[in-house]
């Protein structure tokens, strides 16, 4: 993947090497807490409101300017798939005659607090919709080497675009309404069945930034496989049963290792962000 052709320019705050409370753990109110209740471990609309409909009203962003010194390649890395993410869907919303506001990508190191509480690194990389941040410990990375089934530059922009889709989710308002949806639902069952829902667009949103992207990174199969693989490597299913030795469906969040390679590739394969409907009643999940 040559990420270095794709443009730069993302809103970072680079909080890496500030320290921070130690323990704790984060505290998220709204849709930020089924986000965020991955397992310890990994990332967390309906497509058709992108053509109308719904939708948050603009938050005003801050870009937070570092040193030269500071910029090294992690931060390249990650502000230029941020920024070509910015650019897929701001021409996506302007097609649809609507306006995308860019979030932020906060950088640290081993706990960081966000409007959503506090978290450590442990938790991975998270989205908060109440100050519309991305937050990545980029150590992260070489924990999906080390235990993700191999990491590899489009693995780790999957991550990134994957929580990104949480906030093209958030722009929408899809979030919001996954939360009510939660709050009424008559079991717990239930209510994992939307965060599911929730996750595999996120997935299905992260391929259709991959589809855009494709050219310009130049992605090759091997890419594409190492995105694969950590699709696999996060499916409820697969992570429960390495854990416990068996799994319980009812209790998934994020979806199956088949669902959420599924679903990145109907992204991924067609660019088009009204096919990752996860939330229409006659879907396949």
């Amino acid at each position: 993947m040559d990420w270095q052709n794709l443009p730069g320019g993302g809103n970072i705050e680079d909080r890496r090497g500030g320290g921070g409370i130690p323990g704790g753990g984060i505290a998220v109110g709204g849709v930020g807490g089924l986000i965020i209740a991955l397992i310890a471990m990994f990332f967390g609309v309906d497509p058709s409101a992108i053509l109308g409909g719904g939708g948050s009203a603009p938050t005003t962003q801050t870009r937070t300017q570092t040193a030269p010194g500071e910029q090294d390649q992690a931060y390249q890395f990650v502000d230029r798939i941020l920024g070509s993410t910015n650019t897929v869907w701001s021409g996506i919303f302007q097609q649809a005659g609507r306006t995308y506001t860019d979030p932020t990508l906060v950088l640290f190191s081993n706990v960081v607090q966000s409007a959503c509480g506090q978290a450590s690194s442990a938790v991975g990389p998270f989205y908060c919709p109440l100050d519309n941040k991305v937050y990545l410990d980029t150590s992260f990375f070489a924990q999906m080497d080390r235990r993700l089934g191999g990491g590899g530059d489009f693995a780790y922009s999957y991550v990134i675009a994957h929580e990104v889709g949480h906030h093209v989710q958030n722009e929408l308002g899809i979030s919001d309404q996954v939360e009510r949806a939660q709050q009424q639902a008559r079991s717990e069952a239930e209510a994992n069945g939307y965060s599911v829902r929730l996750e595999l667009q996120a997935d299905c949103f992260a391929g259709v930034w991959g589809n855009k992207v494709s050219s310009l990174a130049n992605l090759t199969e091997a890419d594409v496989r190492g995105a694969i693989n950590t699709a696999t490597a996060i499916g409820d299913d697969t992570l429960q049963r390495q854990g416990q030795g068996y799994v319980v469906p009812d209790s998934f969040t994020h979806g199956t290792s088949e669902q959420r390679v599924r679903w990145f590739m109907t992204g991924f394969q067609g660019g088009d962000p009204n096919k990752c409907d996860t939330f229409g009643q006659n879907v396949r999940l």
